[in-house]
């Protein structure tokens, strides 16, 4: 799961994303409303967590601009403007919750799961493959209603894996969707992820193939 923050307070901003890259998501962040434009329009993330009083464009005209790509992607107004015209005009212009400053942290994470949940919710909270299941919310996989253990990491590579089934995800995308930016990935670390889940899940007869010099393919199940 990605979330972008677009947060100007360094100190408000260190804090949220150490809390929430230790729930396991991989976490973004943007300084100044261009810089949140700018990465909304060319990266899919599953939360936006959104200040409305950003420099060099206001969280309104961000938010004005996601949607007006028309972006669904669930956004939380995270501000200290607490007038009630604020919090009307922000849901008016597509945001999907409002919470204002000063705040429990324990709120705004349980805000966090229950936008992504209602996301996934929208299209496919739970994937099939096979006799494989993954529940994307709860992040949770089981083969014929048996649970297998998976790391954090794990998970992010086989969510991507099945959502494209049958085709190539490269070792590019697979880095986008599990780090943060400018953190430092081993060259082979997605080596190391996959092999991992062969061993967990080829004996269900779940296989991911190497297609050389392109990336990962999950092969689709026998029969679809």
């Amino acid at each position: 799961m990605r979330i972008l923050i677009a947060e100007d307070d360094a100190i408000l901003a260190d804090g949220l994303t150490r809390a929430l890259r230790q729930a396991s998501y991989a976490v973004d962040l943007a300084g100044n409303g261009v810089e949140a434009d700018h990465v909304l329009s060319v990266h899919d993330y599953d939360l936006a967590i959104l200040d409305l009083g950003l420099p060099k464009m206001g969280g309104f005209e961000v938010l004005r601009r996601l949607r007006g790509r028309g972006s669904r992607v669930p956004v939380l107004i995270l501000t200290a403007r607490d007038a009630l015209e604020d919090r009307v005009s922000g849901l008016d212009l597509g945001a999907d919750d409002y919470l204002t400053k000063p705040f429990d942290l324990p709120e705004l994470e349980a805000r966090v799961r229950a936008l992504i949940r209602r996301g996934h919710a929208a299209s496919d909270a739970v994937v099939e493959h096979g006799p494989l299941s993954y529940d994307s919310v709860g992040r949770r996989v089981s083969v014929e209603g048996v649970p297998l253990d998976f790391s954090a990491r794990e998970l992010g590579v086989l969510e991507m894996l099945l959502r494209r089934a049958g085709k190539v995800v490269s070792k590019d995308q697979l880095v986008e969707h599990l780090y943060d930016w400018g953190e430092h990935v081993g060259g082979n670390a997605i080596e190391v992820y996959v092999h991992r889940l062969r061993k967990k899940l080829e004996p269900h007869e779940v296989t991911i193939r190497t297609i050389r010099g392109l990336g990962y393919l999950l092969e689709k199940p026998h029969g679809d």
